[in-house]
């Protein structure tokens, strides 16, 4: 990396892993801005289960691709949807920075997600039997553009962060 790009690090999870709640510790221990591209999108185009129900899934894949690669040329801590790696032309972006896979138990995200509004969540009578199901269909991909892995399952999340801070700094 040279010096005149800006410091990027990406974070990678199924839902529920603390991408968001990580992320901005970490930004604010490198000095870097923070990118959630699903509050993005949120911004730009409204919720996002209205996206799914308005305009449906592929919609807000696509949406989603922009926001990516549009905060990747932007730099900083970079915290991507769960479902953003099912996308290739992403995940080729994603190889071109240094990337975190935060992983997480189903126990743990079982408290973390109990508030709603996770659409690809809706209408299951089991959240974490479907959680589990979109996780496994995912975690190749995760696995795939990873270059570190971090759990979040039982330990504070500023404490995770300075690892990831600690590994960012080895990178550069």
């Amino acid at each position: 990396m040279s010096s005149s790009e800006p410091l990027t690090l990406v974070l990678v999870g199924p839902m529920g892993a603390g991408k968001t709640s990580v992320g901005r510790r970490v930004a604010k221990k490198l000095s870097v801005a923070f990118i959630d591209t699903d509050k993005r999108i949120v911004a730009e185009h409204g919720p996002i289960p209205e996206l799914f129900v308005a305009h449906g899934e592929a919609h807000f894949r696509a949406l989603e691709a922009a926001a990516v690669a549009e905060a990747l040329n932007e730099g900083g801590v970079v915290s991507v949807g769960g479902g953003a790696v099912a996308s290739t032309q992403t995940r080729e972006l994603l190889r071109r920075h240094p990337v975190v896979f935060l992983t997480v138990t189903p126990e743990t995200v079982r408290r973390r997600i109990s508030g709603g509004g996770r659409p690809m969540l809706a209408g299951s009578d089991d959240p974490i039997t479907r959680w589990n199901e979109i996780y496994e269909q995912r975690r190749a991909w995760y696995e795939e553009v990873a270059d570190a892995t971090f759990d979040t399952s039982h330990r504070p999340m500023q404490r995770i962060a300075e690892e990831i801070v600690a590994w960012r700094r080895e990178q550069a």
